[in-house]
């Protein structure tokens, strides 16, 4: 988290997320006022938090990583649309040409698990990339398999979120036969578990062997692309430089 998130946290009257999130900074936030639901409950907690803001307590909703990629600040500004909520940025005013309800906002940066995972790993992601979900719960499969061959096709390093649980636990494999397609079997994959918390894991397989990594929903996967190669217990994707500058 940064420091912005912390103090945000300390400072807040109401606290409202997802149950193993909320579990990971009771540190932080015990005592406070609390709203924690299960998977699937999402937009229950958004609105409760936005409810309880419009009562005049100050409320944070956490998310894992960013709460701008694949999390909560998309479906707290949804709600607001929805419910006619006027939303500000911190320190902006009000003009006498508003009315009606009135929320200030602030999403604040975190660190999502294509970062903090691409650190662990080395650096796989110096060049273009493309980030997708393989969680169809929002999506139809159908567009996430047009993405998928979208950027393999295209030589994009990818980034997979959401790529298996017990109930989703076929599409990683067909988004390999689809890289394969376009990729050597011999591309390297980071894989990486729960990263920078307890129980991290990081490892790094071959797109053909991908099927056999043991992979959940705390994990990220990091496809390469054409020109990424494996040095030593690292994975890297050259930017380049080698074609313009004597190394």
């Amino acid at each position: 988290m940064s420091e912005r998130a912390v103090q945000v946290l300390k400072n807040v009257d109401v606290v409202a997320g997802y149950t193993t999130y909320m579990d990971l900074i009771q540190d932080l936030i015990g005592g406070k006022k609390q709203v924690a639901t299960t998977m699937k409950k999402e937009v229950d907690r958004v609105r409760s938090a936005i409810d309880m803001a419009m009562g005049g307590e100050s409320c944070a909703i956490v998310s894992s990583g960013d709460p701008g990629i694949y999390a909560m600040a998309g479906l707290a500004f949804e709600i607001c649309q929805k419910k006619g909520i006027r939303v500000m940025r911190p320190g902006s005013t009000a003009t006498p040409e508003d009315s009606g309800p009135c929320l200030t906002v602030e999403v604040v940066p975190g660190i999502p698990a294509l970062a903090s995972g691409a650190a662990l790993l080395g650096a796989p992601l110096t060049h273009d990339f493309a980030v997708i979900s393989l969680s169809d719960l929002l999506t139809p499969w159908e567009l996430i398999e047009k993405r998928v061959d979208a950027a393999a096709s295209a030589d994009f390093v990818m980034v997979i979120f959401n790529p298996k649980s017990k109930k989703r636990n076929w599409q990683l494999e067909k988004t390999r036969e689809i890289v394969m397609k376009h990729r050597h079997p011999d591309t390297p994959v980071g894989i990486v578990k729960s990263a920078m918390r307890e129980g991290q894991a990081v490892t790094i397989t071959r797109l053909a062997d991908l099927d056999k990594a043991d992979v959940d929903m705390l994990t990220t996967v990091f496809i390469g692309n054409s020109a990424s190669v494996t040095y030593l217990d690292f994975m890297v994707t050259p930017r380049g430089y080698s074609e313009k500058y004597d190394l």
